[in-house]
């Protein structure tokens, strides 16, 4: 299909997808005047929006490949109870994915992916102010403490030397260095076993699924069609319109469509020119009780365990699985992350857990998600953020809504171009 280079503005968009990315898309357009139906082929914040860690952290969203990544080795990826796993089988499509993403994980393409983040990352919070202040009705909490923890000040300089990165790049992260018992002092929950931390200022946190439900009610408020059970089968440019055909046999045409369901994004954006693969990078949560609730995020980069006071439990979560999506969940991932955290938690009874989750989140060879229009001019893309889906999703919607009713690729979308 040759490219078109415009389209006339819509006045109905389909967005397939009801996470983070998608409904956020939705409430942008519905700014500028344009009727949403939202399609999902589970429902709200069916998919890796619901159990993450719920952390606004634009000071650390990073490309996820990295040099440190490639360290892990053969035998560590294959290992069930490393933080990064790899099942070992024969998948085209996953090595096709792998030899990618290790082909990224060096410091020169870690530097360039990260300049493409910097401007995303100095906006994201703005757009989530301007959610709640167009009546989406949850909160954003600012991390009255965000610890980073470890055992020795050996393992804390791998964040240090991670932070320089970071500002040398060009962004700016407020930050201070504390012992183990300074740590302590701040959190009562960390253990004697933390020797060393880091703790970080500015940053916030949700709680994600109740986030993504504020903002679907806000939607529908507003005049949005939100259809769960739709699974959508078929996207068919028409040249007038956009046709969309579920798997329930619905058939509807639409001015536009964005595509925005996460690690599917690669099954219906291939016809319009999206190559690059989406591959399910597996997270785990779950909930426990403790003792001394902390009063913001409490990070094991060592461990790569993340965890989020939501409500009156911390919420446990870890784990990068490279494996299909719709694969059950593994509690030997379950149990790898609860022994990870045991000896740098205090009070936390990590034998009586709830809410345990699988959720895939959309991870690309190069670590940059794809936002914008495809080789179609009425079909955009909306995914692929990795483990940033939260934190960007509702700038990636406002930058998007931008894109397809003036027609013009926001300065901030072009290194995330979905046919490069």
């Amino acid at each position: 299909m040759p490219p078109i280079e415009s389209a006339p503005a819509p006045r109905h968009v389909a967005v397939i997808g009801a996470g983070m990315v998608g409904l956020a898309t939705a409430w942008f357009l519905q700014e500028r005047g344009v009727q949403v139906t939202v399609l999902d082929r589970k429902g709200v914040a069916a998919g890796a929006s619901w159990g993450n860690a719920g952390w606004l952290t634009p000071g650390i969203t990073t490309p996820l490949p990295e040099p440190a990544v490639l360290r892990y080795g053969l035998r560590a990826v294959l290992s069930p109870s490393s933080p990064v796993y790899v099942p070992p089988r024969a998948d085209p499509r996953l090595l096709r994915f792998l030899t990618g993403f290790a082909r990224h994980s060096t410091a020169s393409k870690w530097r360039t992916a990260m300049r493409a983040f910097i401007p995303m990352n100095r906006r994201a919070l703005a757009s989530f102010d301007a959610l709640t202040e167009g009546g989406v009705g949850a909160m954003t909490h600012e991390a009255k403490s965000f610890i980073a923890a470890y055992r020795t000040e050996a393992e804390r300089s791998v964040l240090l030397d991670e932070l320089a990165h970071i500002h040398s790049a060009g962004q700016e992260i407020e930050f201070d260095v504390l012992t183990g018992a300074e740590a302590r002092e701040v959190e009562p929950s960390l253990s004697d076993n933390v020797g060393a931390a880091i703790r970080l200022h500015d940053q916030r946190y949700v709680n994600p699924g109740q986030y993504v439900h504020a903002l679907a009610d806000a939607l529908r408020a507003r005049g949005a069609s939100i259809v769960d059970g739709a699974d959508v089968v078929d996207v068919r440019d028409e040249g007038a319109g956009v046709r969309v055909v579920t798997s329930a046999g619905t058939d509807e045409r639409y001015d536009a469509v964005v595509l925005a369901t996460g690690t599917w994004l690669g099954e219906l954006g291939r016809r319009f020119g999206v190559r690059t693969v989406v591959q399910a990078g597996r997270g785990y949560s779950f909930s426990v009780a403790i003792e001394h609730l902390p009063s913001g995020p409490v990070y094991f980069p060592a461990q790569r365990v993340a965890c989020t006071p939501l409500g009156d439990r911390l919420r446990v979560a870890g784990m990068m699985e490279f494996r299909s999506a719709e694969a059950p969940l593994d509690r030997r991932r379950i149990s790898a992350i609860a022994e990870a955290a045991r000896p740098l938690l205090r009070g936390a009874d990590l034998d009586a857990r709830a809410d345990e989750w699988v959720g895939s989140r959309p991870c690309t060879p190069d670590g940059l998600p794809l936002i914008g229009r495809t080789r179609s001019p009425r079909v955009f893309a909306a995914g692929g953020h990795g483990m940033w889906g939260i934190t960007l999703g509702p700038l990636t919607g406002e930058l998007l809504a931008e894109q397809i009713t003036g027609g013009g690729q926001p300065v901030e979308l072009r290194p995330f171009d979905p046919l490069r």
